[in-house]
């Protein structure tokens, strides 16, 4: 249960929280008063899982509509004080459909693969560790006579980066602090514990790393950060984006999933007596989701413009390959300074992708590994994109999948990762992202950008 309460935030209003298949969060909004018993619900359309992007309307296929009621459960443990926001709280809901959690809940989903993996006497604790852009408005004016920008320009787009400074920049944090230090101080208001703060690669690019947690929660955080940075940036006249690739020729921004897993109270990820330093279930899980990693992008990575952020010798993991502190490899296994092995990071996520589903396909194929007890192959300890057609093929390097479509082909033959969704949950959601890339397909580089600017 979160410290903060009620009757300390004295709210008006209780927002109860969704994220939808395109990773929209959404919310319908309760007055206190209403509330009895310390519970909240609100009714949505079974329609909303079939809502893409683009538009407020159904997508074909899908197979939801207009009609029926879904009962949208707030969580009472997650009920926490806005405090950007005064005067309401927040909730994450579960969505039931006749009493029961409905097949298309994303946060259902990450339950049921939580305890999938209990069953097996394991638990997953993760985070998502997020870069986000810090942009303002684009006044630069068109000079009529010669046709040119009399200011920089960055790929025609109504928005540029706040500054333009380098990574890691100390004259970055000068300029950026109060901002910082008002999302980082909303974020702990929040419960949320922050680890890390830096200017990342991009100009006007920022990286605030959060504490791990339990599974369920880290993707309720995920829903915080989220939310927190993009309304205290807009208070401050920015814009915070996610979007994985904004500009051209700057940095995309990554949503890196890091993750151990435990037994007991016991980190187990490590084995000082084992060839690589992994436990043999360790091994096994990071198998798993390495196996799965070319149906897995459908939904870690998935819109049009993750793969403008997913290429070779780009940090971003473009192959599938795992590796001890290699930043190319799509699988990143953090070896500590003394040899222990206590977390790894899967590099192919954006925050485009409802963290619910991502985190939930994560721990699927994860105990997929551990269930066929699958083998890693050997380490990467090199830049794959280095390596010849001949070392490639020899060493098993393969490229991930390069495209969006390519990425929801190879998911529609994922029978595991089909099955740990459900027929409702997979079927909703494949509609939804196929509509998804032929609309943004057909869009403009500045039109695609503008439109996502005010999503992630």
């Amino acid at each position: 249960m979160k410290e903060n309460n009620i009757s300390n935030s004295k709210p008006c209003f209780i927002r109860v929280l969704w994220c939808d298949n395109a990773n929209i969060i959404r919310a319908k909004a309760v007055r206190v008063d209403e509330i009895k018993d310390q519970e909240v619900s609100v009714g949505i359309s079974r329609a909303q899982q079939g809502v893409p992007v683009m538009y407020d309307g159904v997508v074909a296929g899908c197979g939801l509509d207009p009609v029926g009621e879904i009962n949208l459960k707030g969580d009472m443990s997650t009920l926490t004080p806005i405090p950007y926001a005064p005067g309401h709280a927040r909730v994450m809901g579960d969505m039931f459909h006749e009493g029961k959690v409905w097949d298309n809940c994303p946060r259902g989903f990450l339950k049921k693969m939580i305890t999938a993996i209990q069953e097996e006497g394991l638990n997953v604790k993760a985070a998502f560790e997020n870069e986000f852009y810090l942009l303002k408005p684009d006044d630069e004016k068109r000079d009529n006579k010669n046709g040119r920008n009399n200011k920089k320009n960055i790929n025609g787009v109504s928005i540029k980066p706040s500054e333009f400074t380098s990574f890691a920049s100390t004259y970055s944090m000068d300029l950026n602090q109060h901002i910082i230090s008002d999302i980082v101080e909303a974020l702990i208001a929040q419960n949320i514990v922050v680890q890390q703060y830096y200017p990342e690669s991009g100009p006007g690019q920022h990286e605030i790393t959060i504490m791990y947690s339990d599974a369920l929660s880290a993707a309720d955080n995920q829903i915080v950060y989220r939310e927190t940075v993009k309304a205290i940036a807009s208070k401050h006249g920015l814009k915070a984006s996610f979007i994985p690739k904004i500009f051209p020729d700057t940095a995309g921004n990554g949503c890196h999933l890091h993750l151990s897993l435990w037994q007991d109270d016991e980190n187990i990820l490590h084995d000082s007596k084992a060839d690589y330093g992994l436990s043999e279930v360790g091994e096994q899980f990071i198998a798993g989701i390495l196996y799965h990693l070319p149906s897995l992008a459908a939904i870690t990575t998935p819109i049009p413009r993750s793969y403008r952020r997913i290429r070779p010798q780009m940090w971003s993991g473009a192959f599938q390959v795992w590796g001890f502190n290699n930043r190319e490899a799509a699988i990143r296994v953090i070896r500590e300074d003394d040899g222990r092995i206590l977390h790894f990071e899967v590099k192919t996520v954006d925050a485009s992708a409802n963290p619910y589903l991502a985190l939930g396909v994560v721990i699927s194929a994860g105990l997929d590994g551990i269930r066929k007890k699958m083998e890693l192959p050997h380490p990467i300890q090199k830049d794959p994109a280095n390596l010849s057609a001949a070392e490639m093929e020899e060493m098993g390097v393969k490229l991930l999948p390069s495209s969006l479509k390519e990425a929801l082909a190879n998911l529609k033959k994922d029978k595991v990762i089909l099955d740990a969704l459900g027929e409702g949950l997979s079927r909703s959601y494949l509609a939804v992202k196929s509509a998804e890339y032929e609309a943004l397909g057909k869009l403009s580089s500045e039109r695609e950008v503008d439109l996502l600017l005010e999503k992630y």
